[in-house]
């Protein structure tokens, strides 16, 4: 590891530490807390789908063990990137993938009037203010897992192609 490697390191640590404290918790899934929220699937396919799009490798590593755990089929994990091409998510999910892209990349979208609508045509007001929150929580954490270079863990060895 050099220099810079290990500015990052330490400067990722740090950031992580501060920051897992503080995030607000209204993007938690249900359970946690006895009100209405979003379900931990949809909240993992939100996840993995902004990640795709930022390119996290630590992100994605990270929400695609927890969505198995949160009962995401393999199927609609490897499928995800294609998500309107696929009838394996319900308008719901659809609505909130379309916002997630929305906001992933609102340089080029503007976050859109129709997306929105979608939005708010499966979403409560107060969904829509966590899902949004959660959209913005993991496009925070995918700039830090790639502007540190955070490596996910993996048990495979390495193979020279």
């Amino acid at each position: 590891m050099n220099h810079i490697q290990e500015a990052r390191h330490a400067s990722a640590s740090q950031l992580h530490q501060s920051l897992a404290g503080n995030l607000s918790d209204a993007a938690r899934p249900a359970g946690d807390s006895g009100q209405k929220r979003l379900e931990k699937p949809l909240l993992e396919l939100v996840k993995i789908r902004a990640s795709q799009i930022n390119k996290c490798a630590f992100c994605l590593h990270m929400h695609t063990r927890d969505a198995r755990k949160a009962g995401v089929s393999e199927e609609r994990i490897y499928v995800l990137e294609a998500w309107r091409e696929s009838p394996l998510y319900t308008e719901r999910e659809r609505a909130a993938l379309a916002w997630t892209e929305a906001l992933t990349l609102l340089p080029e979208t503007g976050a859109p009037d129709d997306v929105y609508a979608e939005v708010a045509a499966q979403f409560s007001e107060p969904e829509i203010v966590s899902l949004t929150l959660a959209i913005s929580a993991i496009n925070l954490w995918n700039r830090f897992g790639v502007g540190f270079r955070l490596v996910h863990p993996h048990m495979a060895p390495l193979v020279e192609a």
